[in-house]
């Protein structure tokens, strides 16, 4: 006799895939290829993905911590998540041709950085001090920045002057935490200056309004993204604040079994650095491991459609002699 299964229903958070950060990114790094051939060298993973750097480490790109592991005039890409001036400096020493794939969001906040440091601010930088973003943009005035990580150093932070104090975010925060983090300052410094506009990137936002959406119909959420990916971490903390059982998986081959037993409704997320496949990947595992098809829902969330110009350097043919080794 056979038994007869509960319909499995799985829902699809919307927005997902690549933000337009990743995907310059990643295009860069495949330009670069294309005009240069392998290899090509990328400071730091040039977004937190395995599958995407495996990827790319097949076609031929190498990845490095530093400009000085990669030989001297080599062509060396720094990473979505940017560099500090200390880092240009040394991939200058060493007569590297830079191509920058920092994402212009990033770009912003460095900005910041040195405006308000030129003005006489000293810089509170809500984030994750070990985080690659962060030590870029604490870079731009290392003497005048501090990290503030949580609610609790916000609240004991201590500056030189209250009437001359700034405020800047990492770009891939929970934004509720932030937010928090946010009004204590404000409460403690009156006169705290922040940019016009919010440093929270919105690929970052509209996944967490996503991740909440899941929250309240699925009785489990699978978050789909790297332990290093920031904006991905974040989604699974959004998950489980909002009350829901979640797990992150950066493959399909992670999923436990175990976590999916009895439930009729498990809804999915990835984090901005994710490819679909990777996504698609993990729905047809829910499936399988189900026992047979699933009923598929993808939610209603914004259209993104913002894309980023590339550096000059790859936007046009390359001019004769320019390719290396020409």
């Amino acid at each position: 006799m056979s038994v007869e299964l509960t319909p499995l229903r799985i829902l699809l958070a919307r927005p997902r895939g690549f933000c337009a950060g990743v995907e310059r990114a990643i295009r860069i790094v495949e330009l670069a290829l294309a005009r240069f051939g392998p290899p090509i060298y990328v400071r730091h993973g040039i977004v937190h993905n395995r599958s995407v750097q495996d990827r790319l480490r097949a076609k031929g790109v190498i990845f490095v911590e530093q400009p000085a592991d990669a030989p001297p005039r080599s062509v060396l890409i720094f990473s979505a998540h940017g560099v500090s001036p200390a880092v240009r400096e040394e991939a200058r020493r060493a007569q590297h041709e830079v191509i920058d794939a920092t994402c212009p969001l990033v770009t912003k906040v460095h900005q910041e950085a040195r405006r308000f440091a030129a003005e006489g601010a000293e810089i509170l930088l809500i984030g994750h001090a070990r985080h690659v973003e962060v030590e870029g943009t604490r870079g731009e005035a290392p003497h005048a920045t501090q990290v503030v990580e949580t609610l609790e150093d916000a609240l004991r932070v201590e500056v030189r002057d209250a009437n001359r104090v700034a405020v800047l975010t990492q770009t891939t925060l929970s934004v509720d935490e932030t937010q928090q983090t946010l009004a204590a300052l404000r409460q403690r410094f009156p006169e705290l200056r922040a940019p016009h506009r919010d440093d929270i990137c919105y690929a970052t936002q509209n996944r967490q309004d996503a991740v909440k959406q899941l929250a309240r119909r699925a009785e489990r959420v699978l978050i789909v993204g790297s332990p290093e990916s920031s904006n991905g971490m974040r989604l699974l903390e959004t998950a489980r604040r909002a009350g829901a059982w979640a797990e992150r998986v950066e493959s399909a081959e992670e999923i436990d079994p175990r976590w999916l037993a009895g439930a009729t409704c498990i809804g999915v997320a990835s984090g901005a650095a994710v490819p679909e496949d990777c996504v698609d990947a993990v729905i047809a595992r829910i499936a399988e491991l189900h026992g047979g098809e699933a009923l598929i829902e993808e939610l209603s969330g914004p259209e993104e459609a913002l894309a980023f110009a590339l550096p000059s350097a790859l936007r046009s043919p390359p001019a004769r002699g320019d390719e290396r080794g020409a």
